[in-house]
């Protein structure tokens, strides 16, 4: 047992991404993570990922029992409500209004279990003239004002290359449990989260609408660059790219005395940051035709030696053979019969005092603990779980 969430028993309900990547981080902070799955097939992600092996439900379903319900069926509604009944917190990313049809709405599920915290995350939330609609990460990444950002600004939209908007409301999700949790203690009192896609998505936008509404501001995309931030960007080298953030007065005199330039400090064109904001374009070439006549592990060196933040662009051979990674463990590693090794990320972030960890591996089949947890929570028999299994319903 570890981790400052141990005790706290948690039900999941949904699948993909929004909701599970709630779990997860429940269930690496020490949850009892209980996910309910429908029989057969079971939750889509079991089946994502990419490569020959894909391997992403061996992270999103870490630390997690599967139990198999038929959430359809009466009888099968009626078990998922045993089990809220004995849990401290319900996770669901279906479409609004199932929980209700289900006869699960949250007053139907706090009368039966008042301490309850119930998170829904969907694609506009619970309330609204959009909140029945389907929704995805990539339309909450849209409305939210990511995607016209990210990308070349005479290209189209692009997107960030991962799910992002789900994995954003998925974590103000689990944000909005804890702060409910605290609630619980002095109250007793349940709550509901509701965690939107869009609005996680706007939440990290910086001034974007603040930005429009003061002075009528639309920020546009930019590519790899924040504008009149400078120098901030990724340079080119003799054998690949470097990232090199020297926008910050003091660091930009660093960065120019360890590129022999510290003339750049005191010149009223790049002197300070209104003066280098100026001349971004103008200054990104000067860098670039000095950052091309070294590799990238000698302009890093050069930069962390200076004081001024820098580093390469990691792809996943780099991650796991790195020092830093390595020393502070940042990769996780399982071993899996038919997968072999599988590294992922660990957990996130360190505790000095309770740090969670990965305790379970990912369920490998849909409903690998229906009997366990059906049994030792609703203390069902076997001929009672034989009769329910006959019937279809687990």
């Amino acid at each position: 047992m570890s981790g400052p969430l141990v005790g706290l028993r948690v039900i999941e309900m949904g699948s993909l991404i929004a909701g599970p990547f709630c779990g997860q981080l429940m269930g690496d902070m020490g949850a009892d993570i209980i996910k309910i799955e429908a029989p057969g097939e079971g939750d889509p992600m079991r089946h994502w990922g990419q490569g020959a092996k894909p391997a992403w439900w061996r992270v999103i379903g870490r630390n997690k029992k599967s139990v198999s319900i038929d959430l359809r069926q009466k009888r099968g509604q009626e078990l998922a409500k045993q089990l809220i009944a004995k849990a401290d917190i319900l996770i669901e990313n279906f479409r609004p209004g199932t929980l209700e049809k289900w006869e699960m709405s949250p007053a139907q599920l706090h009368a039966i279990n008042p301490g309850l915290i119930i998170v829904r995350v969907s694609g506009y939330g619970q309330t609204g003239p959009y909140a029945d609609r389907a929704g995805f990460g990539l339309v909450g990444e849209a409305m939210g004002g990511w995607r016209y950002l990210v990308g070349e600004p005479d290209r189209p939209p692009a997107r960030m290359g991962i799910s992002i908007g789900d994995t954003l409301a998925a974590s103000f999700g689990c944000t909005g449990a804890l702060a409910a949790l605290h609630h619980r203690e002095k109250t007793g009192k349940g709550q509901v989260v509701d965690s939107a896609l869009y609005e996680a998505v706007l939440q990290v936008t910086e001034s974007l609408i603040a930005d429009y509404g003061t002075s009528g501001h639309m920020r546009e995309r930019t590519g790899s660059i924040l504008p009149r931030i400078a120098p901030s960007n990724a340079y080119p080298c003799r054998d690949g790219d470097i990232v090199i953030g020297a926008n910050q007065d003091k660091v930009f005199s660093r960065f120019a005395e360890a590129i022999g330039k510290p003339e750049w400090a005191e010149d009223p064109k790049y002197k300070t940051h209104l003066a280098r904001a100026d001349r971004q374009t103008e200054l990104d070439a000067l860098i670039s035709e000095w950052t091309r006549t070294k590799t990238v592990k000698e302009v890093d060196a050069l930069m962390s030696k200076a004081g001024v933040p820098a580093g390469p662009i990691y792809r996943p051979d780099q991650m796991i053979n790195d020092p830093q990674y390595v020393a502070r463990d940042a990769i996780y590693w399982e071993d899996h019969p038919k997968l072999g090794r599988v590294p992922m990320q660990n957990v996130f972030p360190k505790l000095s005092e309770t740090p969670g960890k990965v305790r379970l591996p990912a369920p490998d089949t849909v409903g690998q603990h229906t009997d366990e947890i059906l049994g030792s929570v609703l203390g069902l028999n076997a001929a009672e779980m034989g009769k329910l299994r006959a019937d279809g319903v687990i």
